[in-house]
């Protein structure tokens, strides 16, 4: 299979290309050619990680499917407990937990992954080069991709992640960070600012040639590089799968996805997924206060020129969402336009307005919704006394859009991306419960107050050392790129 770029459909890469180079030379996103459909019947009964090879081997053409499987065994053991296991939580409404992995965040169904497919990529390509990876996070993708590429030879990788803009759990996972091939930045500014910046250096010609004179390769491990992206459409037929097998429904039936986002990624899986055959109704966009997207979905105008709010739930914190480029992409299948829409966005503008007709194909599959701060508070705290449910802030906003459908009789799953204990202190105070200057006295007291239990690699961040605590200004990032 040929994956063509969002801006430039003469430029083609395999799999494995499309994943060691992560964006194209013009700064489009790689997609596939074409998307395969998969048969649900011969699904049922796999394990994830079988699952997740006959997903991927679809999808990803270049790879042996016996290296997938070998892979996603190694990946998808004890480190992730229960795994990708979907819950009630009310009358219709499913939870999809996605934070039993290494971090307690979705991140790490892709990111625990993507090292292996890269490695393979290298070898596929007979690439022997060095490795530079660069990621900008607005919190648990940091950590998730410093932990996949911790100590792997070869690869070098750095993060950049807004100084105030995540949680303090967030901010240690990263800044405690093992690894002698791990760099770790906090950035003055917000995800915008270092998503922005990391871009830029992708495009910059005359370090393309730096690296090319060092034998050196540039990739990333935002969801912007299709090795990210894949393995995120494997859960959503997991999860599809457990509820058919536990009889919520019956196979073929469609169900609805509730996806709290802000970059876009992990809703497109979902796309994705229904493209491949997963029986999929719609995808509802949940954004927090930065409603960007919902301003989007209810106009065809996307516009960042608007005030940026740090919420409680910082991984939707963003107003450039990079993934809405592979769907306009697909949904209007012209590079140009979306080449045109992108400038217009990245350029002083920092907005565009969609052709007619874009937006009502875009609708034929998502709505858009968002959770204002204060609701997204009320919705944790009630979903917690009404159904015994402990959701984190990005769960609740997609609880509280889950709850605002206008079709209630399509079951509906909503990803619970995060553990809530990555965020006590916003966990408490949705609670009414008194919040302590420490995040490890909150996990105490929410442990207290609900009965639940904090997961050991958050409360054990408290004893490990600080290695990390520089912050630089965005602009500074090409040049801290130049020294790795």
């Amino acid at each position: 299979m040929n994956y063509f770029s969002t801006r430039n459909t003469t430029l083609t890469r395999t799999a494995s290309q499309a994943i060691l180079q992560g964006i194209s030379e013009e700064g489009g996103l790689f997609v596939p050619g074409t998307l395969p459909k998969l048969d649900l019947c011969a699904l049922q009964g796999l394990d994830y990680p079988h699952l997740a090879a006959k997903v991927l081997a679809s999808l990803l053409t270049d790879y042996s499917e016996d290296f997938l499987l070998n892979a996603a065994s190694a990946c998808y053991g004890k480190n992730f407990g229960p795994g990708a296991k979907t819950v009630p939580v009310d009358q219709g409404l499913y939870a999809l937990e996605l934070w039993h992995g290494p971090t307690c965040a979705f991140k790490d169904y892709a990111l625990q992954l993507m090292p292996r497919l890269l490695v393979e990529a290298k070898r596929l390509n007979g690439d022997k080069s060095r490795t530079l990876i660069l990621v900008a996070t607005s919190g648990d993708t940091g950590k998730a991709a410093l932990e996949g590429y911790k100590d792997l030879a070869g690869i070098t990788i750095a993060v950049f992640y807004p100084s105030h803009g995540t949680s303090e759990t967030q901010r240690l996972q990263m800044a405690t960070q093992t690894g002698e091939n791990v760099q770790v930045y906090a950035i003055e500014g917000n995800f915008d600012d270092a998503q922005t910046a990391v871009k830029q250096v992708f495009t910059d010609e005359a370090f393309a040639q730096s690296l090319q004179q060092k034998n050196c390769h540039l990739t990333s491990a935002n969801s912007i590089n299709w090795g990210r992206l894949a393995p995120q459409i494997v859960y959503y037929f997991a999860s599809y799968l457990q509820l058919v097998k536990e009889g919520a429904f019956k196979l073929g039936d469609e169900v609805d996805f509730c996806v709290p986002t802000g970059n876009f990624g992990d809703i497109l899986a979902g796309w994705y997924a229904k493209q491949m055959g997963l029986p999929v109704h719609l995808l509802h966009c949940a954004s927090n206060q930065n409603r960007v997207l919902t301003d989007f979905g209810q106009t065809g105008a996307y516009n960042a020129n608007r005030t940026f709010y740090k919420t409680a739930s910082p991984s939707m914190d963003i107003l450039i969402s990079s993934n809405l480029e592979r769907l306009l992409f697909h949904k209007s299948a012209d590079a140009s336009l979306v080449t045109q829409l992108m400038g217009q966005l990245m350029g002083k503008e920092k907005c565009y307005q969609l052709p007619d007709g874009l937006l009502k194909a875009i609708l034929q599959d998502f709505t858009f919704g968002c959770t204002p701060e204060d609701e997204c508070f009320a919705e944790l705290s009630n979903t917690w006394d009404r159904c015994g449910y402990l959701a984190d802030p990005h769960t609740a906003v997609a609880l509280a859009v889950a709850r605002r459908r206008k079709d209630s009789n399509t079951p509906c799953i909503v990803l619970s991306t995060a553990n809530p204990y990555k965020f006590s202190s916003s966990v408490l105070s949705a609670l009414g419960l008194s919040v302590s200057a420490s995040d490890f006295a909150n996990m105490a007291a929410l442990e207290q107050a609900t009965g639940t239990c904090a997961p050991a690699q958050l409360k054990n961040l408290k004893n490990l050392a600080v290695r990390f605590n520089k912050i630089i200004r965005p602009e500074e990032i090409l040049s801290v790129a130049r020294q790795l």
